[in-house]
């Protein structure tokens, strides 16, 4: 009895040395292959359209796939450069009438600790000159200690900051180097796609081949599945926002949307990083009405996210709502904002894997029955 359960442990313990091993090697490999990844990924997203064109069209593949790649270029380059056009306008609006604003907030700041703080600065040094030297001397260790710790901690951020300009400039030239190697790896992956497939298959044993192809299948549908829930959701936000600041009557509003629409991809912060200081200045400079239609905006924005966001995720990548939202979070939590993607992944692949029977093969090895 007892060697059947060492035969099962060494039995696990191999499969869980080969997993991390495979883990690892793959990882290993994408930090020295992503460029041609990234071509994958686009040559499987314009493969219909290389294909519609071979097949209607009538035109050689080659032909095919170098006007696909011109028009995505194209519309992605117009659509960039309408978006900078809007952007560019929009924040030379904002760099003339912000500042007037902050002056604005500035001069509110100075009454307040005029009228508000500087009385109770009083009280509190009347207080502070009452109390014996001991007690005074442990008051300003201790808001020394805090200034000292704010000062560090904003110091640190600047040079933070600083530091990481250079390696963005030095960044430039790798990603020059990327776009160019991927656009070239994309029109030959493209060209000889189902070349490539056919190898794929040759290559691969019959268990492999059709587990593989269930990955594959779930995989894409994962991946582009992502990507269109997310266009959906920043669509939605982008256009609520567009339609209340309409309504609220605010200049250039759909550069603000569009930025309010970009940074709702940050996690926890989204659009709140634009709407709460929005908020605080417009009730603080006296515009209470606009002040409340922001907050409504703010909550109906923060509300459709919520709601939408596990319902859009899980129709576009076929999950469960629930196991969505426990991936999503995991993910976030384990590898920050990469983790919102990996996160749904992750779950697709494991399910693919049950689907293709992958892990009752693994345990019947482990316990040493024969494969089904």
């Amino acid at each position: 009895m007892s060697r059947v359960y060492v035969d099962r442990f060494l039995r696990f313990f191999f499969v869980v040395a080969i997993a991390g091993i495979s883990v690892w090697a793959l990882y290993y490999i994408a930090t020295l292959t992503y460029p041609f990844i990234i071509a994958f990924l686009i040559a499987l997203l314009i493969n219909p359209l290389v294909d519609g064109l071979e097949r209607k069209a009538k035109m050689p593949r080659w032909l095919a796939v170098s006007v696909t790649l011109i028009v995505l270029f194209a519309a992605v380059a117009g659509i960039v450069t309408l978006l900078i056009a809007e952007i560019v306008s929009g924040t030379q609006y904002l760099a003339d009438v912000v500042p007037s604003k902050f002056q604005t907030l500035v001069s509110y700041i100075e009454t307040f600790v005029a009228d508000q703080l500087i009385p109770i600065y009083k009280d509190l040094a009347g207080m502070f000159k009452s109390l014996s030297s001991q007690q005074q001397d442990t008051i300003m260790k201790n808001i020394q200690s805090v200034g000292q710790k704010i000062g560090t901690t904003v110091g640190e951020f600047i040079q933070t900051i600083l530091r990481n300009i250079p390696q963005l400039l030095a960044w430039l030239p790798n990603i020059a180097t990327v776009f160019i190697f991927s656009l070239l790896a994309t029109f030959f992956i493209s060209k000889d796609w189902h070349r490539l497939m056919r190898m794929a298959q040759r290559w691969l044993p019959a268990k492999a081949r059709t587990s593989g192809k269930t990955v594959f299948v779930d995989l894409k549908r994962a991946l582009f599945g992502f990507m269109k829930a997310q266009a959906t959701l920043i669509s939605i936000t982008t256009v609520i926002v567009l339609i209340g600041l309409l309504i609220l009557r605010v200049d250039y509003a759909i550069t603000i949307a569009l930025i309010i629409g970009f940074v709702d991809l940050l996690p926890y912060l989204g659009t709140g990083i634009v709407f709460v200081p929005w908020i605080i200045y417009a009730a603080v400079s006296g515009d209470i009405p606009f002040a409340i239609g922001l907050g409504v905006l703010y909550i109906v924005v923060l509300v459709q996210r919520q709601i939408m966001e596990p319902k859009v995720l899980s129709s576009s990548i076929g999950l469960d709502p629930l196991a969505t939202l426990i991936a999503l979070f995991v993910g976030f939590k384990l590898l920050g904002f990469l983790g919102l993607i990996a996160g749904p992944v992750a779950l697709v692949i494991i399910r693919t894997l049950h689907s293709a029977n992958v892990f009752r093969d693994i345990w019947r090895f482990i316990i040493g029955k024969p494969a089904a």
